[in-house]
């Protein structure tokens, strides 16, 4: 089982980034929220799932333990598989998703990617008794590959990766946020608040 890669980053795509280990590129699945905020060349580690599949072997990686136990109990509930664990990660903070369904939040859930009422109380009566221990975890964990990496810019201090998350976190898939992200380049520069661009990304939605 390959419990995390460590190494340089090659590229990265909407889903999924390759990492360089000593000359050996590894893809590895990622949130639309970790893709966003990684950069060519800078050092990172993920903790990584390793999915076996008839046809192939991938694997699926998280910033923190934290958010790869989480998935680990995603993918173990009926009717959940690696992907739509993936794309639940991606759609809100982990936090928020925790506090959504001990609160039985069906209406939360039910905005999420591949969720619907039935997928969403299903969620609730396997997972609400068994994410305490989950509950603290940070909405916006840092990106890191131990002593000496090289620092990744948190989303907090990035305008488009909080216009991104901003967005998911209010229902709209990966790759609209994506999408309206980069159609807004030219507005997002310092000094502009946050919430004027999330309103033009609204007002942009809208228009589609």
């Amino acid at each position: 089982m390959i419990a995390f890669v460590e190494g340089v980053v090659a590229y990265a795509e909407l889903d999924h980034v390759v990492i360089n280990v000593n000359g050996v590129g590894y893809r590895v699945f990622v949130t639309g929220t970790t893709s966003f905020q990684v950069k060519e060349g800078e050092n990172l580690r993920l903790f990584t799932h390793h999915h076996v599949r008839e046809d192939a072997h991938l694997l699926y990686g998280f910033i923190t333990k934290e958010e790869k136990e989480l998935f680990n109990r995603l993918i173990n509930v009926n009717g959940i598989g690696p992907k739509v664990a993936l794309s639940i990660l991606g759609a809100g903070t982990p936090d928020q998703f925790v506090f959504a369904v001990r609160s039985e939040d069906v209406n939360f859930l039910t905005k999420l990617p591949g969720i619907g009422k039935k997928t969403a109380q299903r969620l609730i009566l396997d997972l609400k008794e068994k994410l305490d221990d989950l509950a603290t975890l940070l909405p916006v964990p840092p990106l890191s590959a131990g002593k000496g990496a090289a620092k990744a810019v948190p989303v907090s201090k990035g305008l488009g990766a909080e216009l991104h998350e901003a967005l998911t976190s209010l229902g709209y898939t990966e790759k609209e946020a994506h999408e309206v992200v980069r159609s807004l380049a030219e507005e997002i520069t310092e000094g502009v608040p946050l919430e004027s661009l999330i309103k033009l990304a609204l007002k942009q939605m809208m228009r589609q």
